[in-house]
C-alpha cells in the first residue's frame, strides 16, 4: 500500500513518498517532486500547464510500446553468496596442512591466543565492512565500491586496482596449491608427466581453465560448483571430527595419535618453539593468511538481494563459523596427538617399565625416545603436516577437503577480481580500461574482466616465482583491510548526517584499532612489500588527485570533513560538489543582536552545533550603522559565552525585506553558505500595521525564491523569564486548559524592526546576559512531534534528529504524524515506517491521521473569523461600491472572493490545529511542514493560517519547509 499521494495544503503538494528520495527504481521513471515556483502559481497557470503537456504527451501516442522485459538478474541471499563463500575462502591449506604444526608449536594456549588476535582484526574489519554496507544501498564492486565511496576516488581507486590484481594473483595462488597437492599424490602412486616444475603448470593451466569456463555459465553455475566444494569440505570436518572418537589402530599410535588423553593435553597445554619459525610472531604471521577471505562475500554485493542485510550477517557468521572450527582443531588435535613420533611399529613397549622413556607416550605403551633426542622424528604434531588426514576417519576425504579449500578460494577470487575491476571501469576513474566494464547477459557479467583474469592467472602459473608474490598478495589484502577500517572511522569522526548506518554494533575506536593493527602487520610480516604496496597506492593516489582529478560525486567522508575545516581552508572545497549524504541545515539566524532574542539562537545551536553553519544576522537602519558597529565583538564574545559556535554578521537596509534578502545573497564564504532561513513568528501581526505584514510574508517569498529553506519558531512558554504580559488578542477564547501564558520580553526597538525576527526579547536591565531557555534544559523523556504534512525534501525530519543527537534532548522520542484514509490506516502506518527505517531515523511511532478533512469546531472556525475579520474586504455586503475601488483604498484587505476561493485551506488549517493540540499538548518540541503561500494568496490570510496552525500549544512551536530538494537518502553513492 503506497502513502497517501497529496497534501491538504494543494492538489499538487505531494506528500512524502519513497520515489523522491530514490536515484532510480526498476522498471519506473524516475520522479521530481513539484518545485517551490509550481506550488506557488495559480490553479490557473497549473491547469495552463498540464494542458501543454497532456497535449505533448499526445504526440507521442504513436510510438511503438516496448518489447515484455527481460528476466530479471539471478540475485542471492546472505546464506550461500556470503556466509558459505566467506566460510569456503576463509578455509584453505592452511587448516588442513599447518594449524596442527602450529599447536605444537605454540601449544594449546598460545594456539588459541594467536587464534584470537588474528580474529580481532578482521572481526573489527567485518564491524567496519557491516556500517558501510548498511549506510545506503550498495552496488555491484564490494570492497572497491566501498572504500572509494566513504573516503572517495582517490584512495578508492588507488586500492580498487590494486585489489583488483591481488584477487587475480590470488587466483594463480590457490590454484598451484592444488596442482601441488595433485602432483605429490600422482608421485606417490609413480605417476610423472614430464617433471615436478612442469606437473605443476599443466595441472594448474587445465585446472583455471576449467574453472573460467565455470564462470561463463555465469552465477548460478559457480554457485552450484560453490555449493558442492562446501559440502565436501564440511564432510571432511566431520570426518575428521568422527576420527577423533574413533579408537586408534597400532599404525596410527606410532604415528603418534593415541585418541584422547588428560596427559597429552597437559604436555601440549605450553609452547615447544623449534627451527627458525620458532616464535610466536612467526607462528602468528604463518596462520593469519587463514582469516582472510572475509571480503568475498562483499566483492560480490551487485549479486546479492539485499547487500545491507547479507554482507554483516553472512561475514560475521562466517568469521564465527570459521573461527569455533579452528579452536576445535586445535583443542582436539592438542588433546589428541603427541608432538613427537617415529612412525615405526618397533618402539611399541612390550615391558611395562618407563625408566628412561620419555615423553607421554610412554605411559600409552610407547617409546620415542630415541627418534626425539636424535630430532630424527618424522611423525607427531611438529613433524607431519597432515595429522588431519591421520587423525580422521578417512584420509581421502581429508584430500578432498584439501582439494575444495584450494578450488572454491580461486574460483572465489576469479569471480571477484573481475566484477571490482568492472566496477572501477565503469567509474571512469583510469584511462583505458572502460574497454573492460562492458557487461553481458542478466546478471551483467563481466566477461571481458573474466579473460583478463585468466590470462593473468595463467602468466603467474607459467613463470612467476610464488614465493615472492605470495607476501605481495597478503600485503594487497592487509591494505584492504586497513583502508575499510580507516573508511569506517574516517566517516564516524567527521559527524555528517549522512552517515547513519543501520549497523549499529560498530565502534569508530575498534576501526582505528583494525586499521593500525592491519598497517603494522604489513609491515611485521613483511616489510619490502608492505614498503612496495604502499609506494604503488601513493603514486597511483597522486595520480588520481592531480592528474586525473574524476568529475565524480560520491558524497564521501572526506567531503564531509572538508566542511569541518577552518576559514583558512576553505578554497579547498570550492571543487566539491554538493551531495545529499552530507546536507546539513546551514542557518541564517535573523536575531537581530543575538543576546535579545536568546530562543532563536538556543534552538538553531541545539542541531548545527559541531554539525553545520549558523549565522546571526542583525538588520540596522542606515542612520544607526555607527551605533552598532563597536558591538559586533560584544555579540560574539556572548555567542562564545554561551557556547554556541556560529558567526554573527549585520547589514545596513532601507527596509527588513531587503536586509533579509540581501544577507541571503551575501551570507557565507565559498561552501560555507546558509541554505536556511530561521527566523521569528510574529505573534503581534494583528496590531501590526498592514505593511509589515506584508513586509514580514513577502520575506519568506523571497526565501523561496532564493531556494532557501525555511524555519519559523514559534515561542509560547519556552523562555525561563520574569517579565510576563497577558494573553495576545489570538490566544483569547481558548477553554481554561487550553489558555497558554505569554512571556515576551520588553522591546528595545520599534515595534516594526522588531517583529520579523522573534516574538520575545530580552531587556538590557536583566540580571544576567545568559538567559535559560527551553531549549537550554533537558528534553527529558518527552517526545517531540512532526507533522509531516507535505514532502519538501526531508528537512522536517532531519531537524529532530539532529536534535536527538544532542545530550539534552538524547532521551526525547520522535513520533511522525502523516495523513491516511481510515480505510487504510494500517497499510500507510506500514509503508510510513518502511520508508522511516530507510532513512536509519529511529522513530517511536507513526501516527495515521485520517480525520483531517473534517469540518472543524465551530468554536475554533469562528475565532479564525474573527482573526482575520479586520482584513477582510466585504464587498458584497457594499453594493454600491466595486471590488475595485475598494481595493484601491485598502489594497492589503482580503475581498470575499478571495477569501471564499481560500475558505477550504482555512478550514484544513483550522482542523488540522485541533489535531496538533489534541496530541501534542504534553510534548517538548512540535515541527510542522510549512504551507507554501500562492502567488495570489492575501498576505493577511497567510500569516492568519500560520498563526491558527501553530496557536494554543503549551510547547514550541516550528513551521518548517525545505526547498523540495532530497535533504535525506538511503543509498550509499
Amino acid at each position: 500500500m503506497e502513502l497517501r499521494k497529496t497534501s491538504i495544503y494543494n492538489t499538487i503538494d505531494m506528500a512524502p513518498q519513497l520515489e523522491y528520495y530514490a536515484n532510480t527504481l526498476p522498471h519506473q521513471e524516475i520522479k521530481i517532486r513539484p518545485s517551490l515556483d509550481v506550488l506557488r502559481k495559480t490553479f490557473e497557470e497549473v491547469e495552463a500547464e498540464k494542458a501543454a503537456a497532456d497535449d505533448a504527451a499526445a504526440e507521442d501516442e504513436n510510438e511503438e510500446p516496448q518489447g515484455p522485459p527481460g528476466k530479471p538478474p539471478t540475485r542471492f541471499g546472505w546464506f550461500i553468496a556470503v556466509w558459505m563463500r566467506c566460510m569456503l575462502n576463509i578455509w584453505g591449506v592452511i587448516l588442513f596442512l599447518r594449524l596442527t604444526w602450529i599447536t605444537s608449536q605454540a601449544g594449546i594456549v598460545l594456539g588459541l591466543v594467536i587464534i584470537a588476535l588474528a580474529v580481532s582484526v578482521t572481526t573489527t574489519t567485518a564491524l567496519s565492512i557491516s556500517a558501510i554496507a548498511t549506510n545506503g544501498r550498495v552496488k555491484s564492486g564490494g570492497t572497491y565500491f566501498m572504500i572509494s565511496r566513504t573516503l572517495g576516488p582517490e584512495l578508492g581507486a588507488s586500492i580498487g586496482l590494486i585489489f583488483s590484481l591481488a584477487n587475480a594473483l590470488a587466483v594463480a595462488l590457490h590454484t598451484v596449491g592444488f596442482s601441488e597437492v595433485v602432483r605429490d599424490l600422482m608421485r606417490s602412486r609413480g605417476t610423472i608427466m614430464v617433471d615436478s616444475l612442469n606437473d605443476v603448470r599443466i595441472i594448474g593451466v587445465v585446472t583455471v581453465t576449467i574453472l573460467l569456463f565455470i564462470t561463463f555459465g555465469g552465477m548460478d553455475w559457480e554457485a552450484k560448483a560453490q555449493i558442492f566444494f562446501f559440502i565436501v569440505l564440511m564432510a571432511s570436518f566431520a570426518d575428521y571430527l568422527v576420527g577423533t572418537l574413533i579408537p586408534p589402530t597400532l599404525q596410527k599410535k606410532s604415528q603418534g595419535f593415541f585418541g584422547y588423553d588428560r596427559d597429552i593435553f597437559i604436555e601440549n597445554l605450553t609452547p615447544s618453539w623449534r627451527g627458525p619459525d620458532g616464535n610466536f610472531f612467526r607462528q602468528f604471521a604463518i596462520f593469519f593468511p587463514a582469516c582472510t577471505g572475509i571480503l568475498s562475500g562483499a566483492n560480490i554485493s551487485g549479486d546479492l538481494k539485499d547487500p545491507s542485510t547479507a554482507i554483516p550477517k553472512g561475514t560475521l557468521m562466517a568469521i564465527f563459523c570459521t573461527t569455533l572450527s579452528y579452536v576445535v582443531i586445535v583443542i582436539t588435535s592438542g588433546a589428541s596427538t603427541v608432538r613427537d613420533a617415529s612412525g615405526n611399529m618397533t618402539d611399541l613397549m612390550t615391558e611395562n617399565s618407563t625408566s628412561g622413556c620419555l615423553g607421554p607416550a610412554c605411559k600409552l605403551g610407547w617409546n620415542f625416545t630415541t627418534c626425539v633426542q636424535s630430532q630424527a622424528c618424522s611423525q607427531g604434531l611438529a613433524n607431519y603436516s597432515q595429522v588431519m588426514g591421520l587423525i580422521s576417519g578417512s584420509y581421502y576425504l581429508i584430500v578432498a577437503g584439501v582439494f575444495a579449500a584450494t578450488l572454491s578460494s580461486a574460483l572465489g577470487f576469479l569471480v571477484s577480481a573481475p566484477k571490482i575491476f568492472q566496477c572501477l571501469c565503469k567509474d571512469n576513474v583510469y584511462p583505458y580500461i572502460s574497454f573492460f566494464g562492458k557487461g553481458y547477459g542478466k546478471n551483467n557479467e563481466p566477461l571481458r574482466g573474466y579473460i583478463l583474469t585468466y590470462l593473468i592467472a595463467v602468466a603467474i602459473i607459467l613463470v612467476a616465482q610464488l614465493n615472492i608474490i605470495a607476501p605481495i598478495i597478503s600485503n594487497f589484502f592487509l591494505c584492504s583491510y586497513c583502508l575499510i577500517n580507516l573508511s569506517c572511522f574516517h566517516a564516524s569522526i567527521v559527524n555528517s548526517p549522512g552517515w547513519r548506518p543501520a549497523f549499529k554494533y560498530y565502534n569508530k575506536w575498534t576501526a582505528l584499532y583494525g586499521a593500525m593493527a592491519s598497517f603494522a602487520l604489513m609491515f611485521a610480516f613483511t616489510w619490502w612489500a608492505a614498503l612496495g604496496t604502499w609506494f604503488a597506492i601513493s603514486l597511483l593516489f597522486i595520480y588520481i588527485t592531480y592528474l586525473k582529478k574524476p568529475n565524480v560525486n560520491w558524497g564521501s567522508s572526506i567531503q564531509a570533513s572538508s566542511y569541518n575545516m577552518a576559514l583558512s581552508f576553505s578554497v579547498s572545497l570550492t571543487d566539491v560538489k554538493d551531495h545529499v549524504k552530507n546536507f546539513r541545515p546551514q542557518c541564517l539566524v535573523m536575531t537581530g543582536p543575538p543576546q535579545q532574542r536568546p530562543a532563536l539562537v538556543d534552538f538553531v545551536g541545539c542541531f548545527t552545533k559541531q554539525v553545520s553553519l549558523m549565522i546571526c544576522g542583525n538588520i540596522m537602519e542606515p542612520d544607526k550603522q555607527t551605533q552598532f558597529q563597536d558591538s559586533t565583538d560584544q555579540y560574539v564574545k556572548w555567542l562564545n559565552k554561551r557556547k554556541v559556535r556560529s558567526f554573527y554578521t549585520q547589514f545596513t537596509a532601507n527596509t527588513l525585506r531587503d536586509g533579509v534578502r540581501y544577507l541571503m545573497q551575501a551570507s557565507g564564504l565559498g561552501k560555507l553558505k546558509p541554505n536556511t532561513l530561521v527566523i521569528g513568528f510574529k505573534s503581534n501581526w494583528m496590531e501590526s500595521s498592514p505593511t509589515s505584514i506584508d513586509d514580514y510574508v513577502h520575506t519568506i517569498y523571497d526565501t523561496f525564491d532564493a531556494n532557501y529553506c525555511l524555519c519559523i519558531l514559534r515561542m509560547m512558554d519556552g523562555l525561563d523569564i520574569n517579565d510576563h504580559a497577558s494573553i495576545p488578542k489570538q490566544n483569547q477564547g481558548f477553554e481554561p486548559d487550553e489558555a497558554i501564558e505569554i512571556r515576551t520580553w520588553s522591546n528595545l526597538y520599534d515595534n516594526t524592526y522588531l517583529l520579523l525576527f522573534a516574538a520575545n526579547d530580552i531587556s538590557e536591565n536583566s540580571k544576567s546576559d545568559q538567559v535559560k531557555t527551553v531549549f537550554k534544559n533537558a528534553g527529558g523523556t518527552k517526545t517531540i512531534d512532526v507533522y509531516w504534512i507535505a514532502d519538501d525534501g526531508g528537512l522536517i525530519l532531519l531537524v529532530p534528529y539532529l536534535l536527538t543527537r544532542r545530550k539534552r534532548w538524547r532521551s526525547c522520542k520522535i513520533r511522525v504524524f502523516v495523513l491516511g484514509d481510515e480505510e487504510n490506516m494500517m497499510e500507510s502506518r506500514d509503508a510510513m515506517m518502511a520508508l522511516l527505517k530507510r532513512f536509519r531515523i529511529n522513530v517511536t511511532d507513526v501516527v495515521v491521521m485520517t480525520d483531517t478533512e473534517r469540518s472543524p469546531q465551530p468554536k475554533n472556525m469562528n475565532r479564525f473569523l474573527e482573526n482575520v475579520a479586520p482584513y477582510r474586504l466585504y464587498d458584497e455586503q457594499q453594493e454600491d461600491v466595486s471590488v475595485q475601488e475598494l481595493k484601491k483604498k485598502e489594497p492589503w484587505k482580503i475581498s470575499d472572493k478571495q477569501f471564499e476561493a481560500f475558505r477550504l485551506k482555512s478550514e484544513r488549517k483550522v482542523r488540522l490545529n485541533e489535531i496538533i493540540r489534541r496530541n501534542s499538548q504534553n510534548t517538548t518540541l512540535v515541527l510542522v511542514s510549512l504551507p507554501v503561500p500562492h502567488g495570489d494568496c492575501p498576505s493577511a490570510l497567510y500569516i492568519a493560517w500560520l498563526d491558527t496552525l501553530t496557536c494554543g500549544l503549551h510547547c514550541p512551536a516550528v513551521l518548517v519547509r525545505g526547498n523540495q530538494e532530497n535533504v535525506l537518502t538511503f543509498y550509499c553513492q
